[in-house]
């Protein structure tokens, strides 16, 4: 069974081909720039390949991705009919959806219904489905929601202590995202450390431009940072994550803008680029924290503090903590920031090897001999979990 994922944002589309009778990635590639000019980088059996094309749209776009799968001499597949089902990244699903989908009319308006809570991604996400019925007509589409990992919060982790009209009437509370990283990484530490799933408390720290923590008990989610938003919680690339909401009306008097103005600048000005005042990229700021700014270092060591005060955190809510796991770009590949944040967290009983954790991208439990709380390096496969979803809606 071929399974297509599709990931798409606002400018771009991410994608693999799998082949789930072995879980084998028959291609993958990105689409960029869509709706400015168009770019596609393709890697398939063949090898790889860059080419400029118009993508004037996420429909264009996606007929540019299957040509590149049916392709003859780059190609993984003679016709789309060996694509048996696609699957579709969908950011926000509310509180309607607790698994994953089988999309049809009714999943397609729940989908746009919560534009309005996700409208950087839900948008993007709903045209990618568009374009795959009209261009694949017949073949199932399932929606693999980021939120529904998140579903199994109890109520005193999600509501948030404001008047319960406004939960009752708009659903106000803490979603969380991330759901199929979390998952993936807590599966795969319960695999690692030889236990079910359904013993071990874990917290899974989702690090990237986008952050989060997840509580993970027993296999369930019990808590995470990001909220009705993905802006609570953590400070990120360009997020501020947690911060006083009276700050706004501070900031629209004296700055003299409007709600929507400071809250864009809390997403796309703030987090470790903003308190930097270098980049959204770890890498260009544990750079310049080296030549010595002092602005740099201090953007680098709040998040620290924000990743370990979650974590500690957590394992206070799940009464105990058997396993921390790193896992996304900066999780995966920055040695400092794990190091960082695991400095905090001796009292814990979380000690690193320095040699284990230098490495990067694989696999790995990187902690100090006798460690009473293991340390984890665990690279995502967000599109592995999808397609795994995918496969298991298909079936239904």
């Amino acid at each position: 069974m071929n399974i297509l994922v599709i990931n798409c944002g606002s400018s771009s589309l991410k994608y693999q081909l799998l082949n789930m009778d072995n879980e084998d990635v028959l291609a993958k590639g990105l689409c960029e720039r869509i709706g400015i000019d168009g770019r596609l980088k393709h890697e398939g059996r063949a090898g790889e390949y860059e080419a400029d094309l118009p993508m004037p749209d996420h429909s264009a776009a996606i007929q540019i991705v299957l040509d590149a799968l049916l392709d003859k001499n780059h190609g993984v597949s003679k016709n789309v009919s060996e694509i048996n089902a696609v699957g579709h990244r969908v950011v926000h699903g509310g509180e309607e959806f607790t698994q994953s989908a089988l999309i049809d009319e009714k999943v397609e308006q729940a989908i746009e219904a919560c534009c309005e809570m996700a409208p950087l991604h839900n948008p993007p996400n709903l045209i990618g489905i568009r374009a795959c019925k009209k261009l694949m007509p017949g073949v199932p589409q399932a929606a693999v929601f980021d939120t529904a990992f998140h579903q199994t919060m109890p109520k005193k982790a999600y509501l948030y202590a404001i008047p319960h009209a406004l939960y009752d009437k708009y659903k106000v509370r803490k979603y969380g995202f991330h759901g199929t990283s979390h998952k993936y990484v807590a599966m795969k530490a319960a695999e690692m450390l030889g236990k079910p799933a359904g013993e071990l408390k874990i917290v899974t720290c989702h690090l990237g431009n986008g952050a989060s923590i997840c509580a993970v008990d027993g296999g369930k989610s019990v808590d995470t940072s990001m909220g009705f938003t993905p802006l609570e919680g953590l400070a990120m690339g360009t997020r501020s994550g947690d911060i006083d909401p009276a700050v706004i009306p501070v900031l629209m008097e004296k700055e003299k803008l409007s709600a929507q103005q400071v809250i864009d600048m809390f997403n796309k000005k703030s987090g470790v680029l903003g308190l930097s005042g270098v980049s959204s990229d770890f890498r260009d700021i544990e750079g310049a924290k080296k030549e010595g700014s002092a602005h740099a270092a201090e953007a680098l060591e709040v998040f620290y503090y924000r990743v370990a005060g979650y974590v500690g955190r957590y394992a206070a809510a799940m009464n105990g903590i058997d396993a921390v796991v790193f896992t996304a770009g900066v999780g995966e590949n920055s040695a400092t920031t794990r190091a960082g944040v695991c400095e905090y967290l001796q009292y814990l009983g979380v000690a690193l090897d320095a040699g284990k954790n230098a490495q990067r991208g694989k696999e790995l439990d990187i902690s100090a001999e006798g460690a009473n709380v293991r340390a984890l390096l665990i690279p995502t496969n967000e599109e592995l979990m999808i397609a795994r979803d995918t496969k298991a809606v298909a079936a239904r």
